[in-house]
């Protein structure tokens, strides 16, 4: 599922070319990825011209004159990309024909991605119901451990909410987790000053450095201009069941709660608090 470094690496492929285009016609090939009726999608938006693109968690946000604001969440499979032969759009859902250059295509292999358009006021109202951005200024160790403390259920589980933090999903949750020595299952509530400094770094670090790689391709995820990303390869724990940790060399443990398989490092993630392997 493409979380906030594949996102953001998107978003910083459609900005140059897309900002100032015109959508002239669009064309809806699979309704289902629609959270309204077709006809209002395409009556939103017709005519538009996008004034910015920008990423807010795990969504394309695409500010258009008129005080209109579509939102692409990219679901498990979604992808957003220039309709070029080399970008390959094999699943197109929706397709947007501009006043130049070539078409953008929304592209969705189990279509459980959404697409909306909206007034200003009502994204205003569902941003607002987003976590904080793990990159931002305003995402401190301290404000982390306050929200830590309020919470028991599992730190993985925790770290996917997206109204306790906006981008992380999965892979990079595992990944943080590993690099800060905290066991997916550990309450929040149980962390200390210290660990909750030490998983504020790790996860930015994280997630600073799948972005500088253009995000992590496992399958489907694409860029803009329909490259895979390059982070796969600098994965540490997850995907890695049963291989050797590259820390210790302990195997990696595969656990599934939540609904969510979990992968980690016994002993670089003991479960206790405080245990040092």
């Amino acid at each position: 599922m493409p979380e906030l470094p594949e996102v953001e690496t998107i978003v910083r492929g459609l900005r140059p070319t897309l900002t100032g285009k015109t959508i002239e016609r669009i064309r809806v090939l699979h309704r289902d990825v629609l959270r309204q009726p077709p006809r209002d999608f395409s009556a939103r938006l017709r005519g538009r011209i996008f004034e910015s693109v920008d990423r807010r968690g795990k969504n394309i946000v695409l500010h258009m004159t008129g005080g209109v604001v579509l939102v692409v969440n990219l679901g498990m499979t979604g992808r957003l990309v220039w309709a070029r032969p080399e970008a390959r759009t094999t699943h197109p859902a929706v397709r947007f024909t501009l006043n130049a250059g070539p078409a953008l295509v929304y592209d969705d292999v189990r279509r459980f991605g959404r697409l909306e358009a909206m007034e200003e006021a009502e994204w205003a109202l569902r941003d607002q119901r987003l976590g904080p951005e793990p990159l931002s200024s305003t995402f401190t160790a301290r404000r982390l451990h306050a929200d830590l403390s309020r919470s028991i259920s599992p730190i993985r589980s925790w770290l996917l909410d997206q109204r306790r933090v906006a981008g992380v999903g999965n892979i990079y949750a595992n990944e943080a987790l590993h690099l800060a020595g905290i066991h997916p299952q550990r309450s929040p509530k149980s962390m200390t000053e210290g660990e909750a400094r030490k998983l504020h770094r790790a996860l930015r670090r994280t997630l600073r450095s799948a972005v500088e790689n253009r995000g992590t391709t496992l399958r489907d995820y694409r860029d803009a201009s329909g490259n895979p990303g390059e982070n796969a390869s600098r994965l540490r724990v997850y995907g890695r069941g049963q291989e050797p940790c590259l820390r210790c060399s302990t195997r990696i443990c595969r656990l599934v709660f939540g609904n969510r398989a979990a992968f980690y490092c016994p002993r670089c993630q003991p479960f206790e608090s405080g245990t040092t392997a």
